[in-house]
């Protein structure tokens, strides 16, 4: 049974000054909001959100405090970047399929989410080792007394870690994939929308996002609500003729397996190449218009039109009502000096414009030149193909001489010859074309086809054997 246990507590006296309440009705009571917080509401909502049982959220409870206590040890051992590749990893991470290995996550799957195509290449190869060393198929066996733990994905993930370093680590694979990488938030806010003193700041990360896909670096930053119209508008020159690296071929549709047929493969190569240029001229027009909009938009240009505004008035003004004296302030023009004036200003006025008019012309003829120019050469490139394999035909497809070429041998080389012609810019196939026909049949010609494919570089990795 309760006892009552009373507490020998003596009562403090008043704090000085202290007078108690008037006598009379006790106020009315007041409703006033409350507000769920702390961590155990903050569980609770994310389990609720997540739609996670209580075991899941402790599971990725686990998970962070093991990336946790492996960035710790990691500072504590002096090693490079603690904590790479020690992100969380979720099941359906662990989960990822090694033969869809172009719908993976590469970054993610190496621990390097938060970096991105901003992570240099040391970053790549330290996460790797530490993914390796954590994934790897003997430290499972061994955790699992020597016996596979039974489940199917036990090195497939093992896998999808080799994939995600091989395609990092090239730079033909890499550019390709932060091409379409569809983790990066690429949303652009509407610019009419955005405050003035809110429009650098807001637009500034924008561009800076866009600019990784730049061939030209390092590019012009948005800069500040006090920029010079110089500095604004070699921003937007910049912009305006924008030359971007930017490819979508890891879009391309694969040859249906088990098909050997040439003609499958130039039917897909041909519907693969016209889907990327209808991919990057959307992707062009994109970029266009977001410089358009947020050009219309910028406060800077405003502010930079008035302030111009204002010093051609002053001027006008000051050309009009006279000019200053050095004995004193200035004195009204007549107004046979005022004709002369303005006679002066219309005559400025109108060789300015004719200037401007003839520089116009001579560049948009010079652009029309190199237009026409590089039209007849892609004309010519069917030419140049069939005189290149002419050569190849005469010198017996580079077999002994004797000895018939495989339908095979002749196939891939005419195919390696397509993708050749598909990677050179019309000159550089005309050149080739010239090296060739000199080098005449036989070794010579091929090897000038060999040093064309190597001069390629990382463009032609893995697409060339016989020519390789």
């Amino acid at each position: 049974m309760a006892t009552v246990v009373t507490l020998p507590l003596t009562l403090t006296a008043a704090p000085s000054g202290h007078s108690a309440p008037s006598k009379g009705k006790i106020s009315s009571p007041v409703k006033l909001p409350v507000y769920p917080a702390g961590p155990s509401y903050i569980s609770a909502a994310k389990r609720h959100l997540l739609q996670r049982s209580f075991a899941e959220d402790d599971e990725e409870l686990a998970l962070e405090r093991e990336a946790a206590a492996a960035k710790a040890r990691e500072e504590a051992n002096g090693e490079p970047y603690p904590g790479l590749g020690e992100e969380v990893e979720h099941k359906d991470l662990l989960a990822s399929d090694p033969k869809e290995w172009k719908k993976q996550d590469h970054y993610a799957i190496l621990g390097l989410g938060h970096l991105r195509y901003m992570a240099n290449d040391e970053q790549i190869r330290i996460a790797h080792r530490r993914k390796v060393l954590r994934h790897h198929p003997d430290k499972k066996a061994g955790a699992n007394g020597g016996a596979s733990s039974g489940t199917t994905n036990d090195d497939a993930f093992f896998k999808c870690i080799s994939k995600a370093f091989d395609t990092l680590t090239s730079n033909e694979r890499r550019r390709q994939f932060d091409s379409v990488d569809w983790n990066i938030e690429d949303e652009v806010p509407d610019p009419k929308r955005v405050p003035a003193d809110k429009f650098c700041e807001t637009f500034a990360p924008v561009f800076a996002r866009e600019a990784r896909f730049s061939k030209v670096q390092p590019v012009p930053g948005f800069g500040g609500s006090d920029a010079s119209k110089k500095e604004v508008e070699g921003f937007y020159d910049f912009w305006y003729n924008f030359d971007s690296w930017r490819s979508f071929e890891w879009h391309d549709k694969e040859v249906n397996e088990g098909s050997d047929s040439r003609d499958d493969k130039r039917f897909t190569e041909k519907k693969n190449k016209s889907e990327r240029q209808r991919r990057k001229k959307e992707d062009n027009t994109r970029l266009r218009e977001m410089v358009d909009s947020v050009l219309a938009s910028d406060p800077r240009i405003k502010r930079i039109k008035a302030d111009e505004k204002a010093a051609r008035d002053a001027k006008k003004k000051g050309g009009v009502s006279g000019s200053a004296t050095p004995n004193g302030p200035a004195k009204p023009m007549s107004a046979a000096e005022k004709k002369v004036a303005e006679e002066k200003r219309k005559k400025e006025e109108a060789e300015k414009a004719e200037a401007e008019k003839k520089s116009n012309e001579a560049s948009k003829a010079d652009r029309e030149a190199a237009k026409k120019a590089k039209e007849a050469a892609r004309k010519n490139l069917k030419k140049w193909k069939k005189s290149i394999s002419t050569v190849i035909a005469a010198s017996n497809y580079f077999q002994p001489e004797g000895k018939a070429p495989a339908a095979s041998t002749v196939e891939k080389q005419l195919a390696e010859l397509d993708t050749l012609v598909e990677l050179l810019e019309p000159e550089e196939v005309k050149d080739l074309k010239e090296k060739v026909e000199a080098g005449g049949s036989g070794e010579p010609a091929k090897q000038a086809l060999k040093d064309k494919v190597a001069a390629l570089g990382d463009k032609a990795s893995g697409k060339f054997v016989e020519f390789a």
